[in-house]
C-alpha cells in the first residue's frame, strides 16, 4: 500500500508548483495590466484624470482579467512545462496564451466597456475612449508577454544554474577527445541536462584549436598527452567523440583512455548513428570489440530484405550465440514464420521470449526441440511448415572438447548437415546457408575437419545440380560468442586470475556478433550454389593483448592486479587461422568486404561412398577410426594423434581398474 500514498503525495507536490506557477503568472499579468493603463493614459496625455482615479477604475476590471488569462495559461498548459528543459516552442506558449487572452480582454472590453475612465468614477465613458484603450491591449499583450518570459529566463539564470553549481561536486568531472561538430553537439546538450558529466575540458589533435575555447570548454592538448591531462585535471570520466575515427589510430586512442582508469564512453561510428536521437543518449561503455581496432563491418540490407521478406524462415541451432543473432537480424525483415531448431531447450525458450515481446504474442514463430541428426523427425518437420530458406547454424563448436569425442563431433557436424542438404533438396528449399569457421581450412583438429567435411557437403550438393542454392559463410572468432575466450577471460579476471593463455605468439581473427550474422545474412544475396563466403576481418589479433586489453578494461593492471599465465597449445590448436585454401584463391563479390572462394571439384560418388562408411564407424564409437576415415573425407586434415593416444589409454586404464575393483 505504500505505492498509492508516494504517487498521491507526488501528485500533491505537483499540484502545488503547478499552481504556484499559475499564481506567479496571474500576479504578474495584474502588475502589466495596470502599467499598460497608466503608460496609455500617459501617452495620450491623458493624465488630467486623476491617477486615483484611473487605477480604481481599471481595479474593478481585474477578476475579468484573471479569469480571462487564467483559462487562457490552463488552455495552453503554460505551467505544465519543465522550464530547465524548455525550447524555442515552449516559450511561444506563452505568446500564444498572452496573445489570444489580450485579444479576447479587447474584445469584451469594446462590447461591454469595462474600462470607464473619468475623474468622478461615474457610469459611462469619456469620447475619448478607444483611443485611450487600444494602446492600452497593445501594452498589456507586449508586457505581460515579455515579463512571464523575463521570469523563466531569469529562473534558469540565476536559481537553477545556482542549483547547478551546488550539484557540480557529485557530478563526474569529464574530458572529451575531440573538438568538432560532434564534441560540441555533446556540449551543447549536457548544458541543457541534468547531466552526471561536467565537461573540463577538450582533446584535439589539430593544433590550431589548441587553446581555442567551445561552448566555454578549453582544448587543452592533444592524444599524446591524455594522461598527463587526466593527472592535471583530475577527470573521472573520457568521452570519445570522433565517430569518424577508426582503425590503429582509434585502437591507440581507446588504448590510452583506457589505461588511465577512467570510465570511458564512446559514441558509435557515424555509419551505426541514430538520427533524432540526442548524441549524449547514443553514448555507451567501452567494450572489447572497440579495441580490436577495426570500425564495424556493415552491409547493405537492401538485397537481405528481398530474399527473406514474407518467407518462412528456418534456423538450427537457433538458440546459440549466432543462432538467437540470427532470429534477431531475420525478424527485422518481416519474414511470414521463423523457426528456431535447437536440442537445448533453455537457450531456444530465451530468444523465443525476447522476439515475441519485441514483435508481440500474435508473432508467427514455432520452436522445435530436436537434434538434426534426427533425419525421419527433420523431414516431417519440414513436411509439416515447408522452409523456404535454411541457415544453419547447429554444431559442436568447442576445439579441445571435440578432440575427445570425434565420433560425437561428425554424427552431429556431419550427418546433421548431410541430413538438412539432403532434406533441402527433397523439399524444395530456396536457400540453404550454412554456418563455417577458418578452423575448416588446412584443420588440425576435429572439429575444424567436420566443418570442412560439411563445406564440402554444400558443395557436393551444389554440384550434382539442386535447385536449392547451397553456400557456406567462412568466418573466424566471435567475440562474446558461447565458445569465445572473453566470457572465459572475464571469470578469471572476477575471480582474481590468472587468466591463461596457451601461447604468448597465438593470433586470431575477430569479429562481433552482429558483424558475423550481417555476413551471413549478406551471403544469401550473393548465394547461387556451392560457394564459400569469407569476410575481410583485418589484421589477426594476439590472444595475450586482447587479455591485456580485458583486464584493463576491468579496471586492472596486467601482471599486477592479475596474472597471465600461458599453458601451452591445446591439442588441434594452432598460433594461427587460415581464412583460405590454396586451392581455393579468392574472387569479389559485389561488397568489398566480402570475398568468395573458388568452388572445388567434388567426386560425388566417391564422397558419398565414405560417408556412408563413415555412419558405419560412427555407430562403433570407435574414436580413432573415426578421425582416420575423417582424413580420407578430408585430404588437407593434418591431426596429432598422440592426445587421443593418451585419453584413450586413459579410458582403458579406468575401465579395467573398476572392472578389478
Amino acid at each position: 500500500m505504500k505505492r498509492p500514498k508516494l504517487k498521491t503525495k507526488s501528485f500533491t507536490i505537483r499540484t502545488l508548483r503547478e499552481w504556484g506557477i499559475l499564481a506567479v503568472d496571474l500576479i504578474t499579468v495584474i502588475i502589466c495590466y495596470m502599467s499598460a493603463i497608466i503608460l496609455s493614459q500617459a501617452y495620450l496625455h491623458q493624465l488630467d484624470v486623476k491617477l486615483q482615479g484611473i487605477l480604481l477604475s481599471a481595479f474593478l476590471s481585474v477578476p475579468v482579467i484573471i479569469a480571462i488569462f487564467a483559462l487562457s495559461f490552463l488552455a495552453f498548459r503554460v505551467f505544465k512545462v519543465v522550464w530547465r528543459y524548455a525550447r524555442g516552442k515552449d516559450y511561444l506558449r506563452i505568446v500564444g496564451a498572452c496573445v489570444v487572452a489580450t485579444l479576447v480582454f479587447a474584445i469584451l472590453d469594446q462590447s461591454f466597456k469595462l474600462i470607464k475612465i473619468d475623474g468622478t468614477h461615474q457610469v459611462g465613458s469619456l469620447p475619448t475612449l478607444k483611443q485611450i484603450t487600444y494602446p492600452a491591449y497593445i501594452m498589456l499583450g507586449v508586457f505581460s508577454t515579455s515579463a512571464i518570459i523575463l521570469i523563466r529566463i531569469l529562473y534558469e539564470f540565476v536559481y537553477a544554474r545556482q542549483r547547478d553549481k551546488l550539484e557540480v561536486a557529485q557530478r563526474k568531472r569529464t574530458m572529451i577527445i575531440g573538438a568538432g561538430y560532434t564534441a560540441s553537439m555533446i556540449l551543447e546538450e549536457l548544458s541543457r541536462q541534468d547531466s552526471i558529466y561536467n565537461p573540463i575540458c577538450l582533446i584535439d589533435d589539430d593544433p590550431d584549436k589548441l587553446g581555442r575555447i567551445i561552448n566555454e570548454i578549453e582544448v587543452v592538448g592533444n592524444t599524446e598527452e591524455i594522461a598527463i591531462c587526466v593527472q592535471k585535471y583530475a577527470i573521472d570520466t573520457i568521452i570519445f567523440a570522433i565517430p569518424s575515427l577508426g582503425g590503429d589510430a582509434r585502437q591507440k586512442i581507446l588504448q590510452d583512455c583506457n589505461a588511465t582508469k577512467c570510465q570511458v564512453k564512446v559514441l558509435p561510428f557515424v555509419s551505426e548513428m541514430i538520427d533524432n536521437v540526442n548524441i549524449t543518449k547514443q553514448m555507451r561503455d567501452i567494450n572489447i570489440a572497440d579495441l580490436l581496432g577495426r570500425q564495424q563491418i556493415t552491409f547493405d540490407d537492401v538485397g537481405v530484405a528481398s530474399y527473406i521478406y514474407d518467407k518462412i524462415v528456418m534456423v538450427t541451432g537457433g538458440g546459440g550465440s549466432i543462432g538467437s543473432e540470427l532470429c534477431r537480424q531475420i525478424a527485422k525483415y518481416k519474414p511470414r514464420r521463423i523457426i528456431i531448431v535447437d536440442i537445448y531447450e533453455n537457450c531456444a525458450y530465451s530468444i523465443q521470449q525476447e522476439l515475441l515481446r519485441a514483435y508481440g504474442a500474435d508473432y508467427d514463430l514455432h520452436v522445435e526441440i530436436l537434434s538434426v541428426t534426427d533425419y525421419d523427425k527433420m523431414d516431417d518437420l519440414f513436411t509439416e511448415f515447408r522452409p523456404q530458406i535454411i541457415f544453419h547454424a547447429a554444431a559442436h563448436k568447442h576445439v579441445p572438447l571435440m578432440e575427445t569425442v570425434p565420433e560425437e563431433a561428425v554424427k552431429n557436424n556431419v550427418f546433421g548437415t548431410y541430413n538438412l542438404a539432403i532434406l533441402a533438396d527433397k523439399h524444395n528449399v530456396q536457400k540453404f546457408i550454412m554456418i563455417s569457421t577458418d578452423k575448416a581450412v588446412n584443420p588440425t583438429n576435429v572439429m575444424g575437419a567436420t566443418k570442412r567435411c560439411c563445406e564440402e557437403i554444400v558443395q557436393m550438393m551444389a554440384q550434382k545440380g539442386s535447385k536449392t542454392e547451397f553456400a557456406a559463410v567462412r568466418f573466424g572468432n566471435v567475440l562474446g560468442s558461447n565458445g569465445s575466450v572473453i566470457p572465459l577471460f572475464r571469470k578469471q579476471i572476477e575471480n582474481g586470475g590468472p587468466v591463461t593463455v596457451t601461447h604468448p605468439d597465438i593470433i586470431r581473427y575477430f569479429m562481433t556478433i552482429p558483424e558475423a550474422v550481417s555476413l551471413v545474412l549478406q551471403a544469401g544475396t550473393f548465394a547461387h550454389g556451392g560457394e564459400i563466403f569469407v569476410l575481410d576481418m583485418g589484421k589477426q589479433v594476439k590472444i595475450v593483448t586482447l587479455a591485456e586489453n580485458l583486464i584493463t578494461l576491468m579496471g586492472h593492471k596486467p601482471y599486477v592486479d592479475i596474472d597471465i599465465v600461458f599453458t601451452g597449445l591445446r591439442p588441434g590448436e594452432k598460433l594461427f587461422e587460415e581464412l583460405l585454401m590454396n586451392e581455393e584463391g579468392l574472387q569479389k563479390t559485389a561488397n568489398e568486404k566480402i570475398f568468395v572462394g573458388h568452388q572445388m571439384s567434388i567426386d560425388i560418388e566417391g564422397f558419398t561412398n565414405e560417408l556412408e562408411k563413415m555412419r558405419a564407424i560412427c555407430a562403433t564409437n570407435d574414436k580413432h577410426a573415426v578421425v582416420e576415415q575423417l582424413k580420407i573425407l578430408v585430404p588437407t586434415f593434418k591431426h596429432d594423434t598422440a592426445y587421443l593416444e593418451k585419453i584413450t589409454k586413459q579410458a582403458e586404464a579406468y575401465k579395467n581398474e573398476t572392472l578389478a575393483k
